[in-house]
């Protein structure tokens, strides 16, 4: 078994099911309020903040660019175009699907590949450290904002929407 592997893939597929659950009850908020989608779309926790539209689509790519990152495959970004909530469903659902097709053999030495960040030239981390101490972290951050954003907005949706269910099992 490869930890990179399970530490990464399953956590982003999670989370990401878990938001477009937060998605529909977004769209679900929008119709019951008679509100625009721009008007959630456009919503910031700050206003130095990226608005709730982008904070979706950079999960999206974090999940999609680290699995590159670590895979060392390409990674090929998405255009950014989303203008509605079911835009941004569909997003996540595409993300998603990229998601599982990726096989775990392919982080065979991701602990220990090179990972650069243009960000920071000359520097490099190894695997381990990029999906441990960047990756995560950098992917709950704005899964956390969206999900914080439509929170603040009133959107009826709680922890157990963010959490996306538990892998409960039987004692028997």
């Amino acid at each position: 078994m490869n930890s990179i592997y399970q530490f990464t893939i399953p956590i982003f597929i999670k989370s990401l099911k878990a938001l477009d659950g937060v998605l529909l009850k977004a769209q679900e908020y929008v119709a019951e309020k008679g509100l625009q989608d721009i008007t959630l779309l456009e919503e910031r926790l700050a206003p130095d903040m990226f608005p709730f539209v982008k904070q979706v689509q950079i999960a999206c790519d974090n999940a999609t660019r680290a699995t590159a990152r670590l895979s060392d495959r390409e990674f090929l970004p998405a255009a950014d175009d989303e203008k509605t909530l079911h835009e941004l469903r569909v997003r996540i659902k595409s993300t998603l699907e990229s998601l599982s097709t990726i096989s775990e053999d392919l982080f065979e030495g991701a602990e220990n590949r090179r990972v650069t960040l243009s960000s920071v030239p000359n520097k490099f981390m190894t695997g381990l450290d990029y999906a441990r101490e960047y990756a995560l972290p950098n992917f709950f951050f704005h899964v956390t904002t969206a999900y914080a954003i439509l929170r603040k907005h009133g959107a009826g949706i709680g922890k157990a929407d963010y959490v996306g269910g538990l892998p409960l099992q039987d004692m028997n």
